[in-house]
C-alpha cells in the first residue's frame, strides 16, 4: 500500500502518460542504495559517435537483467549483467506501481553537472511498441528536460529528486524527447536506474 506522501504527480502533458513520485524512497534508504550501488556495480564508459567524431559518454553506464538479451543505443551495445538482489528488491517494488514485470535496468551514474544525457526517446525496437519506463534517481538532484517532436511550446523540465521515481508510459516515447542537460552549478554525483521491459 502507498502512503500518502508517495502519490504521484501527474505531469499532464498531451500526447504522454508520465507520472512522477517524489517520495518513492525514504530519504536515507535512497542514500543506502546510492553508496551500495555506487560502490558495487559495473560501471563501464563506453564511446558514442557524434557527427562522425568519436567521444568518451559523458556519464558511466552499466546493463543488469533477469536474461542474457543484449540492449542496443546509439550504436552501442550492452551485455547484461544478472540482477542483484539490490536490484531485484527495487524492481519489485516499482512493479507494484507499475504493474508489470520489467526484464532489465539500464543505469547511469552521473559524476559531476559535466556529465549528461542529450536529447533523446526510448523508442529502441527491443523496448515493444508503447515502451514503459520507469526511472528511479539517486544522490544529486538534476533536471529532467521534455520537448514534444512537432510542437515547439511544448516543453517543460522537473527537478528529479533523491528517492524519486519517474514513470513514462503510454506513447510517450512516440511524440517526446528528453535529456538530462550539463549544468555549471557545482553538483555531487547522481545515480539513475532506468527499468524497462526487453522483448
Amino acid at each position: 500500500m502507498q502512503g500518502l506522501f508517495n502519490e504521484p504527480i501527474d505531469l499532464n502533458l498531451p500526447d504522454s502518460t508520465i507520472r512522477y513520485y517524489p517520495k518513492f524512497l525514504a530519504p536515507e534508504k535512497a542514500t543506502e542504495y546510492f553508496n551500495s550501488l555506487k560502490d558495487r556495480v559495473v560501471w563501464q564508459q563506453d564511446n558514442i559517435k557524434v557527427f562522425g567524431k568519436v567521444h568518451a559518454q559523458p556519464r558511466l553506464t552499466a546493463l543488469y537483467a533477469n536474461n542474457e538479451l543484449p540492449y542496443s543505443y546509439s550504436n552501442i551495445k550492452m551485455t547484461p549483467h544478472q540482477f542483484t538482489e539490490e536490484l531485484l528488491r527495487l524492481k519489485n517494488k516499482i512493479e507494484d506501481i507499475a504493474d508489470c514485470e520489467f526484464t532489465t535496468c539500464l543505469l547511469n551514474l552521473y559524476r559531476d553537472g559535466r556529465d549528461s544525457n542529450g536529447w533523446h526517446a526510448d523508442n529502441e525496437k527491443e523496448l515493444g511498441k508503447n515502451p514503459i519506463i520507469a526511472s528511479i534517481s539517486l544522490g544529486a538532484e538534476r533536471f529532467f528536460n521534455l520537448k514534444h517532436n512537432t510542437d515547439p511550446e511544448l516543453k517543460t523540465k522537473i527537478l528529479l529528486e533523491h528517492g524519486s521515481l519517474l514513470l513514462m508510459q503510454g506513447k510517450t516515447q512516440h511524440f517526446w524527447k528528453h535529456q538530462i542537460p550539463k549544468t555549471a552549478k557545482p553538483i555531487g554525483e547522481r545515480i539513475n536506474l532506468t527499468f524497462r521491459i526487453i522483448e
